[in-house]
């Protein structure tokens, strides 16, 4: 029997809910459990593709190609448990839904309402593309109040309903703040928080209060009494020096022990939490430290990279170093000579983007890590910009450009326009609308023998997600290999470039996918454990 847990929050955004529910997820899989894990984003945009990473966030890509929000990173790294399309919905896709059945007929005249044709929608993505879970943990973005949530909170107190009191469960997370002049837990955003929750038809089960210290005995029976909830169902989500401690948090304070309660379960097995004990102290107590600068352009909100950070994390955990990020503006790199930039620097990571604007600065951190013999990871774009390069530099076709900034003599970077997706021929062109139409998705890619990248790997064939619309033009293969650029990993058909090295470098590679969204903490990626020991290599000298 699959059991639901819904997690709401309120007051502020960016409390953690995601966070939260990875955090759960990950515990109730310590007793037994099977969890799967979905996400209610509110925004009518149909998914975050098209959105701006500054406001959004990064956008997670999964295995079947679904473009998501970053929290969907969390679920994957915290519970190993691989997402899916159906797994998370937006306001703008359930619209679309419904207008489409509309059009079709499919209503028999009936006037078209948010109840029961918008709620009925959100119920049957909720319930619906199940394997038999012990428990689905279900996010419901935004916070309580806003309008957009609105039709959500209808959703979730109808299934309530629908399948019981003893099958879903009420979690929600609010700001409990510190007000140092008072020397004061402040309850009373929580207690509103609750209320606007309650006036929707929810009571919430358990109350996680987001705060910077533990909430004292007489704050906790404060909190139960006007909330309605039982003292132990108070638990403090504390600030913590390291994501990867939540779930000790959150298991000290015993909330898996009372989500257990709540359903009348008992646990499959001993809960074990050694692993992740490990982990923590491995980021707690490095055996030394590497700095690695990350040349991107969208530094206004870190999250933009969020897969990245936890990635260099993994790569440092593996080898137990410490790495640190110094996140460099890209354009700043046409303007100053690179060494003076990068002279603390042990690494350089050249990520993802889009764009002219920054791409001459990016190609400059390639040409210094390639000629001063510095380990280089380009990745998507980052790859594409250290193809240019040598193109230019090295191969000198001194026009090479990408028809991404606009048309030129000789496209090294190229439209994607045809490439093969589960046996079916995908077409492209310039014209086509910008969301949903990249390579998006996991794809096979082959690695030369010999190869940086099949020593990293172990293996001839590998599987990586992809997130782009340009790809490295295959016609300049040869002049470019004949310049030093191996090609040493293709797709089967031998027509898209996945991975790019240079033969007599240290380490200096570029991959057409994103290797940072496969890593998890309990199994880091191998790419960025190979380039995390190549900067600490450095770093020596």
């Amino acid at each position: 029997m699959t059991r639901f847990i819904f997690i709401t929050g309120g007051v502020v955004s960016s409390l953690g809910k995601g966070l939260s529910s990875a955090s759960l997820a990950s515990l109730l899989q310590s007793r037994g459990f099977t969890v799967r894990l979905k996400k209610l984003d509110p925004y009518l945009n149909v998914d975050p593709g098209t959105m701006s990473p500054i406001q959004h966030g990064e956008v997670y890509v999964t295995d079947d190609g679904a473009e998501t929000d970053l929290d969907f990173g969390h679920y994957e790294r915290f519970t190993g448990v691989s997402s899916r399309q159906s797994d998370n919905v937006t306001t703008g896709q359930i619209y679309s839904q419904v207008i489409a059945k509309e059009r079709k007929g499919s209503y028999l005249g009936a006037t078209v309402q948010v109840i029961p044709h918008v709620t009925d929608a959100l119920k049957e993505f909720i319930t619906n593309d199940l394997n038999g879970e012990d428990f689905v943990l279900c996010e419901i973005g935004g916070t309580v109040g806003d309008i957009e949530s609105l039709p959500f909170l209808e959703a979730i107190r109808q299934l309530r309903n629908d399948l019981g009191e003893k099958k879903t469960l009420f979690i929600h997370l609010t700001l409990l703040p510190y007000i140092a002049s008072s020397g004061e837990l402040k309850t009373k955003p929580t207690q509103h928080s609750v209320k606007e929750l309650l006036s929707v038809g929810i009571q919430p089960d358990i109350l996680l209060c987001r705060c910077d210290r533990t909430i004292p005995q007489e704050e906790r029976k404060k909190i139960a009494l006007f909330c309605n909830i039982d003292y132990q169902d108070v638990i403090s989500a504390l600030d913590v020096d390291t994501i990867y401690q939540v779930p000790l948090t959150f298991s000290k304070q015993k909330l898996d022990d009372r989500v257990c309660s709540f359903f009348s379960l008992k646990s499959k097995k001993r809960s074990n939490l050694s692993k992740w004990k490990k982990i923590v102290k491995r980021i707690r107590k490095p055996n030394k430290e590497v700095i690695i600068g990350v040349v991107g352009k969208y530094l206004d909100l870190v999250d933009s990279y969020k897969s990245l950070v936890e990635a260099l994390t993994h790569g440092g955990i593996a080898n137990r170093v410490g790495v640190k990020i110094e996140w460099l503006e890209s354009e700043v790199f046409e303007r100053k000579n690179p060494q003076g930039i990068l002279k603390n620097t042990h690494g350089i990571l050249v990520p993802g983007g889009f764009g002219e604007r920054g791409a001459a600065g990016k190609m400059q951190a390639a040409k210094y890590a390639r000629e001063k013999k510095f380990p280089y990871f380009g990745i998507c774009f980052g790859m594409q910009m250290a193809v240019l390069e040598a193109a230019k530099n090295l191969a000198d076709i001194k026009d090479a450009s990408s028809t991404e900034f606009g048309r030129c003599k000789n496209p090294v970077i190229g439209l994607m326009t045809e490439w093969l997706q589960d046996g079916s021929l995908q077409k492209r062109n310039i014209d086509d609308d910008k969301g949903g139409t990249m390579r998006l998705g996991s794809y096979e890619c082959l690695l030369s023998n010999g190869s940086l990248a099949r020593k990293i790997y172990k293996s001839r064939k590998i599987f990586e997600r992809h997130r782009h619309r340009y790809e490295v033009n295959i016609k300049y293969r040869q002049v470019l290999e004949g310049s030093g650029l191996y090609f040493s990993g293709l797709s089967p058909d031998g027509i898209l470039p996945e991975i790019v090295e240079y033969a007599n470098h240290p380490w200096f590679v570029g991959v057409q996918f994103h290797p940072e969204l496969k890593s998890r903490p309990f199994k880091p990626h191998p790419l960025f454990i190979s380039f995390i020991k190549a900067a600490s290599n450095h770093s020596k000298f």
